[in-house]
């Protein structure tokens, strides 16, 4: 490592006077405003303070800690002022990612797993992101923090952010430190009041790289993506997983670089929005023979897509969606024999509460401990500290498993390409390849299909959101108005069963989550499902879930959105989302 810059001259801390600022409340997700909000005097400082003044203190004092993220419009300037405000609330060393840039999987995994030349091991990072929300200038920002574990703050953490933010008075800063060079590699030495502050700026993949390939068959899927018949498609939306894609899917696994689709992290995204998906991710979806207009150019066997910060994913075969439902399903239901690292059999899965139940009935059908939790990936990581979980996923295009405390968009892939090439090892010289699809739909001949689309209402008044919310939990209290608007909606649907608002209480620390989403369970197994999310920057999203499953095997070859249309049209009339919302259709469909 090499030494880029040395200090003998004490730095001096600073105590600089603030005041509360509002709005300061990370959710599950962190922080998320606009950079305009980000910019104004003493924000951020307040919001960094807060979170050192909400930790023990031997978590912060004498502490190593991580500070890097997608590498979004504000993040160099935010990087300079955590490491002074880091330096000055006596924190040992700071690890930085090379230009700033680690993935949110990535900083997990680097918590979890890099040890310093010293034997230093980080306590915790903060995490410059807004995930899949759009960046530049006039758009999205963020910053959270996660823990030892590698994991989110969890709410007990949070809780004492927000209401320090609502009492600071002032904060401290090392402001005569000089920035740091976070384009070169090797480490910053300096002096300061309580001693030596250091700051280490590293190869943002060597640490990932080396824990996917402890993971994986890097060989196997090294022959796949050599044979002439499969072909291959990564689009990373200008977002962070681009400083990954390189050396993962052409350096190590030898992919063509044309495989790679805007894999240059650009810091508004390259005027994007990196959210996976078929509306957003346009030219993977046009390249895959999915957009509207048919091309006359083949398409690739796979393709896949990240989000801004690379802890998303979307996967993609030839003319075919899969369902993130459907793909941490039939990840659990291979990785045996598929994936190394779960060789010696799975500990449990989960899933969040909005993600369709394909997974519940691999669980029930391998005999597996199952969990159903709320929105946030927090709620994972406590069942996999606990060794109960080993696989897990959201329906928000977010799936993951033990080796670190985060989602993981690239890991993802990685695990559709070892399900892949262990099901076409032996016929990669044959006439035909085993498909995305073919895999999709061998899945459900044997576990059933579980129809399932997401309606997001996105910037909707938050007033009329909430308002909507609140109709939904009056109504529930009479199941008999709810199968009255159900029948005069769709006279084919189903009765509901079961109406309430979704509770968890946590198996591991006994702690209590409520109002975590509006359920009508159906006779036949169908459901809906209303949440407000906690992802956007301003206004409110209205997230609509929509899922009807189907046990007979010839009747699960069906368009989704034609096999749900009688329960959209439910959903609709039971929420009068027309009247709450002004909104006669949904901003993105999934």
């Amino acid at each position: 490592m090499v030494v880029v810059e040395s200090k003998e001259m004490v730095f001096k801390v600073s105590k600089v006077s603030t005041t509360p600022i509002d709005g300061q409340k990370p959710g599950t997700s962190g922080l998320r405003k606009k950079v305009k909000v980000f910019i104004q005097p003493h924000y951020l400082q307040n919001f960094v303070q807060s979170t050192f003044n909400a930790l023990t203190p031997e978590k912060v004092r004498g502490a190593t800690l991580v500070v890097s993220g997608d590498g979004r419009y504000f993040s160099k300037d935010a990087i300079q002022i955590i490491i002074k405000m880091s330096a000055a609330n006596g924190v040992r060393r700071v690890w930085v990612g090379q230009n700033g840039l680690l993935s949110t999987p990535a900083v997990s995994a680097v918590i979890r797993e890099r040890v310093g030349v010293d034997g230093s091991k980080a306590t915790g990072a903060f995490i410059l992101t807004a995930s899949h929300n759009p960046g530049g200038p006039h758009e999205d920002f963020g910053i959270k923090y996660n823990m030892e574990n590698g994991g989110p703050a969890p709410e007990a953490i949070t809780d004492k952010i927000f209401e320090n933010t609502k009492t600071i008075t002032e904060y401290l800063i090392a402001e005569d430190l000089p920035n740091i060079d976070i384009s070169t590699i090797g480490v910053a030495n300096f002096s300061g009041p309580e001693g030596q502050f250091d700051v280490e700026v590293f190869d943002s993949a060597s640490d990932y790289v080396k824990l996917m390939k402890s993971i994986f068959d890097f060989e196997l899927i090294r022959k796949l993506l050599s044979s002439s018949k499969f072909t291959f498609c990564y689009d990373a939306l200008h977002g962070v997983a681009g400083a990954y894609a390189h050396r993962i899917f052409v350096e190590e696994l030898g992919a063509q670089e044309s495989s790679l689709l805007n894999c240059v992290p650009k810091e508004d995204f390259g005027g994007g929005h990196p959210d996976p998906n078929l509306t957003y991710a346009k030219e993977l979806v046009a390249r895959m023979g999915l957009g509207k207009s048919d091309s006359a150019v083949d398409p690739p066997e796979f393709g896949a897509a990240a989000d801004g910060d690379a802890d998303r994913n979307m996967i993609l075969g030839k003319r075919f969606f899969v369902t993130p439902s459907d793909s941490v399903a039939i990840i659990a239901a291979n990785a045996v024999n598929a994936i190394p690292y779960f060789s010696s059999g799975l500990k449990g899965v989960a899933r969040s509460m909005p993600t369709s139940a394909a997974l519940d009935v691999v669980a029930k059908n391998l005999n597996l401990k199952f969990f159903e939790v709320p929105t946030g990936w927090k709620f994972f990581g406590n069942l996999m500290d606990a060794g109960l979980c080993s696989i897990c996923g959201e329906e928000s295009f977010g799936t993951g498993s033990d080796h670190i405390r985060e989602k993981d968009g690239i890991w993802a892939v990685l695990a559709w390409l070892s399900i892949l090439a262990f099901k076409n090892k032996e016929n990669l010289n044959g006439d035909k390849l085993v498909t995305v699809e073919d895999i999709v739909r061998q899945h459900w001949a044997i576990y059933g299909r579980h129809y399932y689309t997401r309606y997001d209402y996105e910037n909707v008044d938050a007033g009329a959101a909430n308002d909507l919310m609140a109709y939904l939990v009056k109504l529930q209290s009479s199941l008999d108005e709810i199968n009255s608007s159900v029948k005069g909606a769709h006279s084919n649907v189903s009765n509901v069963v079961n109406a309430d608002e979704f509770e968890y209480k946590d198996p591991v620390d006994g702690s209590v989550s409520k109002h975590q989403g509006i359920r009508f369970l159906f006779e036949d197994g169908s459901r809906l499902v209303f949440r407000l999310s906690g992802t956007g920057s301003e206004g409110a999203t209205i997230r609509l879930y929509i899922e009807q499953y189907e046990k007979d095997s010839s009747k699960t070859g069906r368009d989704s959105q034609e096999a749900l249309a009688p329960l959209v049209e439910v959903a609709l009339k039971l929420s009068k989302m027309l009247e709450f919302t002004g909104r006669s259709a949904p901003t993105v469909i999934t």
